[in-house]
This record gives C-alpha cells, sequence and structure tokens, in this order.
C-alpha cells in the first residue's frame, strides 16, 4: 500500500540527516495520501540509512495500523491531527529536532519577521507551541493551536514542525525555517533585530503564493 509515499517517507528521512535537520533517529516524517484517507509515516527509532520501505507504517484517520509490522513514531497523533483537520490542504508533516529552531523552542520563543522570508511559514511569525510531553495527545493539541494559519512552529524544549501540500514543500519549509531561526540567533548576539510591520508581510505573505514556477491561474 502507498507505495509511492512509503519511498518518499525512506527518502526524506535520510534528507533530514544529511541536511543537518537532525541526529541519531530524532524526529518523524509522514505523508498522507487523500484519496485512500491514509499516511505513511516513520517508523519508531529505526536509523534512517537502515529504514526500507515495508518498514514504514501506514495508518488511517482513526489512528489504526493498517499495514506494516513496525510501531510507528511516537508522534503519529501529531501528524495525524493534520490529516484530521486539514487534510484539504496537508500532505506532509517533517519533525525534526533542528538546533536554531530547538536553541528558540527552549526559550519559549516565536520567531518574528526579522527577515521577510518568515513569509514561507504562512505568517507574520512563526509561534512556539506550549511545553506539552512528546508522544502524547496533547502534544498534537497544542501544536495545532500553534500551527493555525501556518505552516511551521516551534515545539516548546523540542524541535521544530512543519507541513504543506507536498512532501518536496514541507521538507523546504522545515529548512528555511531553520535556518531564519539561526540568522535570528546570531542577530540578536549583535543587537536588537529590525521586525518587519505586518503590512510588509503580509504583502509578502502574497508575494510567495506566485513565487517560482507557479502561474497566476494555477495560484
Amino acid at each position: 500500500m502507498l507505495e509511492k509515499e512509503k519511498e518518499q517517507v525512506v527518502e526524506y528521512g535520510k534528507k533530514l540527516i544529511t541536511s543537518g535537520l537532525t541526529a541519531g533517529t530524532g524526529g518523524n516524517i509522514s505523508v498522507f495520501n487523500p484519496e485512500k484517507q491514509l499516511m505513511a509515516i516513520s517508523p519508531s527509532g529505526i536509523d534512517y540509512f537502515e529504514t526500507r520501505p515495508e518498514d514504514v507504517v501506514i495508518m488511517d484517520l482513526d489512528g489504526k495500523i493498517v499495514e506494516g509490522n513496525k510501531k510507528p513514531s511516537s508522534e503519529w497523533s501529531m501528524h495525524l491531527i493534520y490529516y484530521q483537520k486539514r487534510g484539504e490542504e496537508i500532505r506532509a508533516v517533517v519533525h525534526s529536532h533542528s538546533t536554531y529552531s530547538t536553541v528558540l523552542a527552549i526559550c519559549g520563543m516565536d520567531l518574528p519577521a526579522s527577515d521577510y522570508q518568515v513569509a514561507i511559514a504562512g505568517g507574520n511569525n512563526v509561534r512556539c507551541a506550549e511545553y506539552a510531553t512528546f508522544g502524547t495527545p496533547e502534544l498534537a493539541e497544542v501544536s495545532f493551536v500553534a500551527m493555525k494559519d501556518r505552516y511551521a512552529c516551534f515545539l516548546a524544549n523540542h524541535g521544530l514542525l512543519a507541513c504543506g501540500p507536498s512532501i518536496e514543500q514541507t521538507f523546504a519549509i522545515a529548512e528555511e525555517v531553520e535556518r531564519l531561526a539561526g540568522l535570528h540567533y546570531m542577530a540578536c548576539t549583535l543587537g536588537k533585530p529590525m521586525i518587519l510591520d505586518d503590512q510588509e508581510m503580509q504583502l509578502m505573505i502574497e508575494k510567495f503564493k506566485t513565487y517560482g514556477q507557479v502561474s497566476q491561474k494555477e495560484a
């Protein structure tokens, strides 16, 4: 089942490591198939470079395993909530323990619009969710609140969460938010970063809708 989605989970799991977004077996990835209403999610505690497509777990929207003999990621409920409640627009979720994003999350800080490219996450900031224990429904709920009208949020004392209309775009958002978190951290060591106002950021949000190889008709 979901052979393409399984292969994407394996491929982008490796990219979590090679891009420096996480280390060891930290983080997790899922891809949603809206036609079948099923998600493919990385297995728990298996090295990304040893994970095979057959290790990827398939779950339905009720949280039941429908294929796979491995335990799904401990954060499966945090992935599932986005497909349950935003499944019309969300097709993938990426969770990482990215260094600078986690530094801000440890401090309970949002990422403000110190760089216009914060708009890639859908708003004028990236919010930090309230703290909740990993692998719990409570973490899923607080992340969903922080992700309102956004495609990324920080998990307090934990890491970064990103979602989007494809695994490619979701991973790109995760990478860019981590880069921006690093820039903001470094800017704060020099002084007080200049923050773009809401009017400018709204303009940036609109411009991002048609950025790149997207036609006006498609946008």
